[in-house]
């Protein structure tokens, strides 16, 4: 169970630092934040805290322990969100860039391993409570 939890949080802590700390320009409603998200991908400008304040709440519930079933949710959000900006990107701009594109592709790594790594930590906590 030990090497379970070490890669459950070699997967998840990227994520929530992406997420977390990486969503305040969203809040905040930062210049350049609007500028692509709603200039030039054409986003109403209410969405962008929206979206950086799900990001945060996200990586709060990813952080405290129990409650599995609002887990799932995060985990299927960070993917659409990851999911909907490649698609943004590809559809405002024509292209996404290489390293768009492997940053992308890293984060739906990291997301899919921190779940697979969760449901393997739900199932041993199971097997510990039916041996007690």
């Amino acid at each position: 169970m030990k090497k379970t939890k070490i890669l459950y949080w070699v997967f998840t802590i990227p994520i929530l630092l992406m997420m977390g700390p990486g969503s305040i320009p969203y809040v905040t409603s930062d210049a350049q934040t609007v500028k692509i998200i709603h200039e030039q991908m054409g986003y109403p400008l209410y969405f962008i805290p929206l979206i950086g304040v799900a990001k945060i709440l996200g990586s709060i519930a990813m952080l405290i322990p129990g409650f599995p079933r609002v887990k799932e949710w995060v985990y299927a959000g960070f993917t659409f969100d990851i999911l909907a900006a490649v698609i943004s990107m590809y559809l405002a701009f024509g292209k996404i860039d290489a390293f768009g594109a492997v940053f992308m592709a890293v984060m739906l790594a990291l997301i899919a391993g921190s779940y697979i790594y969760h449901h393997k930590l739900l199932k041993a906590k199971v097997e510990i409570q039916t041996f007690q």
